[in-house]
């Protein structure tokens, strides 16, 4: 049964991580010159995001709905999930930038790395937990892991499945610039510029992969 859970939500997981916003965010932070404390705020911030997120939706899914249909409740929210990435996927299309200009960065954005450790530990956190994609993604396997009725030990470890995974590309990235701070820099650079000028085709992939398979899982359930 774990297994099986896991793996229904690693989809989840990855479309977390590969979100190119607090990617590009945590390179500016890394490239600060207090990199080590703003970077280990903001990994840790995000990382309590999704933790606070999924246990609370575990919980709620696991105590309020009805045992005798989970699968259908769980089913009809990946369907509403996966029709909104759809619907969103073609508008991240059609509000791409136009060949040759540069996509807007958002405001905060350009003040990231000037930020002190506690304000950067909020704006992981945001990022991770309030951030309306990533909260869609983590209420479908909160919700899953929630319906799946495992013992508390399994449900700790699908927790922490998805965190480890939906963290992969901001913790990971921390790890690597405290460990070879010179070494990293030009790698980490040239994901941040990859990252920026392709941010619109990336989420429109994403988008459209997570919704068509939120959608088929869906249906099946129901």
């Amino acid at each position: 049964m774990l297994t099986n859970v896991v793996g229904d939500l690693l989809p989840s997981a990855l479309g977390v991580a590969l979100s190119p916003v607090p990617i590009i965010a945590i390179v500016l932070v890394l490239g600060s010159p207090r990199a080590r404390s703003q970077g280990t705020a903001f990994a840790v911030g995000w990382i309590l995001g999704l933790v606070v997120v999924s246990v609370a939706v575990v919980l709620v899914a696991g105590a309020n709905e009805p045992p005798d249909e989970p699968s259908a409740v769980v089913g009809w929210l990946k369907i509403a999930i996966g029709g909104l990435f759809l619907a969103l996927a073609a508008k991240q299309w059609q509000s791409r930038p136009v060949p040759g200009s540069e996509a807007a960065t958002p405001a905060w954005m350009d003040a990231i790395d000037t930020m002190s450790a506690p304000r950067t530990l909020l704006v992981g956190a945001a990022l991770s937990g309030l951030n309306p994609k990533n909260l869609a993604l983590t209420l479908a396997a909160a919700a899953t892991i929630g319906q799946a009725a495992l013992s508390g030990s399994s449900t700790a470890v699908a927790i922490g499945v998805f965190v480890v995974v939906g963290s992969l590309t901001v913790a990971g990235p921390v790890v690597v610039s405290l460990l070879a701070p010179e070494r990293s820099a030009r790698p980490l650079a040239s994901i941040k510029e990859f990252m920026s000028a392709h941010n619109a085709a990336i989420m429109m992939i994403v988008l459209l992969l997570l919704g068509a398979k939120l959608l088929g899982n869906g249906l099946a359930a129901v």
